[in-house]
């Protein structure tokens, strides 16, 4: 068995019980693209997706979720490694997304969103006239 020791972990939770306070949770993502959509997923393990939050404004996307201690109140905690309250984080998303069609979804612990890229921004054909009247096509 291989054992490694954190010594940051210790000392967060040490400073957890003196202080009451920790570090700011991690929200993990990934994003890519693939096709006409942006996709994003985050990892929010253990998260009710009730809790989950998302809004866009000005272009800026907005996640917050909440993880609650599963300990009921009054019960005496023995190891609270698993972060718990709210996480958010702050994507900006530019101008050639579709904000008004983002679709959302939460299975197994990762949020999943897919922007679509919008219609003015995709690659699109151009007709061009030739001086002796032919025409011809150019593709982006």
């Amino acid at each position: 068995m291989l054992m490694r020791t954190d010594p940051f972990r210790e000392f967060d939770r040490v400073a957890q019980q003196v202080f009451g306070a920790t570090r700011p949770a991690a929200m993990p993502m990934d994003a890519y693209r693939s096709g006409d959509d942006f996709i994003v997923h985050f990892d929010l393990p253990g998260i009710d997706p009730e809790t989950i939050d998302l809004d866009v404004e000005r272009n800026v996307l907005n996640v917050r979720a909440e993880r609650r201690s599963p300990a009921p109140e009054g019960a005496e905690t023995i190891v609270a490694e698993r972060p718990t309250g709210t996480f958010t984080r702050q994507l900006f998303l530019g101008d050639t997304l579709d904000t008004e069609r983002i679709d959302a979804s939460y299975e197994a612990g990762v949020l999943t969103l897919r922007i679509p890229v919008a219609e003015q921004a995709k690659p699109r054909r151009i007709r061009i006239s030739g001086g002796d009247g032919g025409r011809k096509q150019l593709s982006n």
